[in-house]
């Protein structure tokens, strides 16, 4: 049994709680520069990608077995989508529009754009690992990434996940129907990754933990990449 006085005490607290969380996360204020930054330099390299004869998406896309010579691809591939469906590019950069406001917002803009981009590189290991013959296009890793962040940042600021819940489990769902030629590796890989990172970000928010932040962000990166050498090992390419 609780007194009403407890109760109004703890509920007048909560925000306090949520608050000094957001704070400690250094969140950026004004616009969220680096989303629209993201979305624009996608839209422009989509629109370069359509022209006829364009060599852009070849010369974008990842596939497993360019890895050793042409690493770059991994990251790369985020900025081309399938020329054949509009709604690729379109679903992605409206995930974007939404989530990415929120989280810079929250987490500050290089702490997003870190996120973002170590994100889709974990799409593209474990397209790597799981499809290595597969050429993937599209920031669907990255964005399965904001999604995962969100989620777990959300948890710790006590809000309903139902939703994005929901939101996940139906994307990761649709990408293992057969016909919808979905990369859900690249969902997966993405979605545990910008997970880890939101983690990271939570528990390092004190300002004397930057660099032990960064040293593990920089962990996470080092792990990718010694995965990235064993599948290439483990595949001959």
């Amino acid at each position: 049994m609780h007194c009403p006085e407890c109760i109004k005490e703890a509920k007048a607290g909560a925000p306090r709680q949520k608050s000094a969380i957001l704070t400690s996360l250094r969140r950026s204020r004004g616009a969220p520069v680096v989303t629209y930054s993201l979305i624009g330099v996608t839209a422009l390299i989509y629109l370069l990608q359509i022209l006829p004869g364009s060599p852009v998406t070849n010369a974008l896309v990842y596939f497993g077995p360019f890895t050793p010579s042409e690493p770059w691809r991994m990251i790369t591939a985020l900025f081309v989508h399938s020329q054949g469906s509009l709604l690729h590019i379109l679903f992605n950069m409206f995930s974007l529009f939404i989530f990415g406001p929120l989280l810079e917002g929250m987490v500050g803009r290089a702490r997003f754009l870190a996120l973002y981009f170590v994100s889709g590189l974990g799409g593209s290991v474990a397209v790597l690992l799981l499809a290595p013959v597969t050429p993937v296009v599209g920031a669907s890793g990255a964005i399965f990434g904001l999604l995962g962040a969100y989620f777990v940042i959300q948890r710790k600021l006590g809000g309903t996940n139902v939703q994005i819940l929901i939101v996940i489990v139906l994307n990761l769902v649709i990408g293992f129907v057969p016909g919808t030629n979905i990369a859900w590796q690249a969902h997966l890989g993405g979605l545990v990754v910008g997970s880890a990172v939101a983690l990271v970000y939570l528990r390092t928010r004190r300002r004397d933990q930057k660099s032990l932040q960064i040293g593990l962000i920089a962990g996470i990166v080092a792990v990718l990449i010694a995965v990235t050498v064993a599948a290439i090992q483990l595949y001959g390419f």
